[in-house]
């Protein structure tokens, strides 16, 4: 259906995504989340995500309705609001240079357990509040083989439009859920056989390299925020401190950066 007025009523699901107070109001209350262009809205769809809307520019009307009749699931009752660039700009509040957007309904969260059954390594992300770098993550951890992604209770939604954008629709990819305070998590990572290796610059630390040759049978590798790092809390839980050497007087990388050598280092190898 064609859209005239950026201030339709049934665009409220897109409106004002720039307000990041906003979007954390609603999107958590209403169950959605935002997936931005064909690519990301694909992998949605494939991993099973239900779209309650999808809006569009015309010329990526086809598009979009050939990627929804590409699955299974019935799309004939669902929405699909057509708008001209200047009207999605107006509703978004920045230019939609890819096309099209999708509210989808947000999946009801796994049970931590369930996730990590038969993963071998895993990511655990603690406070990271920087939504780019949470998705930056996620695509490091799907290119390199991570088997799934726990985030802590105050760390960043992966299913933000930022860190959907960012990790090309790989959040999608990668299982993932939110794991409880330290002193329940830890517990439950043991219990499944983990080794809690900390990605930190504490004294005492061993190097990358020489952790990723003891061998362990099940990784979970911690990470924390930009500046801060693991929170004292986390390093009482971990077995291993470990850090990634450095040279030319740089004391650390990026978290996400970060992340991708520690995967790298740690990543399943055939025999």
């Amino acid at each position: 259906m064609s859209i005239e007025s950026p201030h339709d009523p049934r665009l409220a699901d897109y409106r004002d995504l720039t307000d990041v107070a906003l979007r954390r109001l609603l999107e958590p209350e209403r169950g959605l989340y935002i997936a931005e262009s064909a690519k990301v809205i694909g992998r949605a769809l494939a991993a099973g995500h239900a779209p309650r809307s999808v809006l569009v520019q015309e010329k990526w009307l086809e598009d979009v309705e050939a990627l929804l009749a590409d699955h299974d699931a019935d799309h004939s009752d669902l929405d699909i609001f057509v708008v001209t660039p200047e009207i999605a700009e107006a509703i978004t509040g920045y230019a939609v240079h890819r096309g099209a957007l999708a509210a989808m309904h947000r999946p009801v969260p796994a049970d931590v357990r369930d996730v990590i059954s038969d993963a071998r390594l895993i990511v655990v992300l603690e406070d990271i509040m920087d939504h780019t770098n949470v998705g930056a993550i996620f695509r490091a951890a799907a290119g390199l083989g991570a088997d799934a992604v726990l985030v802590s209770p105050r760390c960043a939604d992966p299913l933000s439009r930022r860190s959907v954008r960012v990790s090309m629709g790989t959040v999608f990819q990668v299982p993932w859920t939110r794991l409880p305070e330290w002193r329940r998590a830890r517990g439950i990572l043991h219990d499944a056989g983990f080794h809690l290796a900390a990605l930190s610059l504490a004294d005492g630390a061993v190097a990358l390299d020489d952790f990723a040759a003891a061998g362990h049978e099940r990784v979970a590798l911690m990470l924390g925020a930009e500046g801060d790092g693991l929170s004292r809390w986390a390093l009482e839980a971990a077995d291993t401190i470990v850090t990634i050497p450095m040279a030319g007087g740089v004391d650390s990388l990026n978290v996400a950066a970060a992340s991708a050598v520690a995967l790298w280092e740690l990543r399943p190898r055939t025999t």
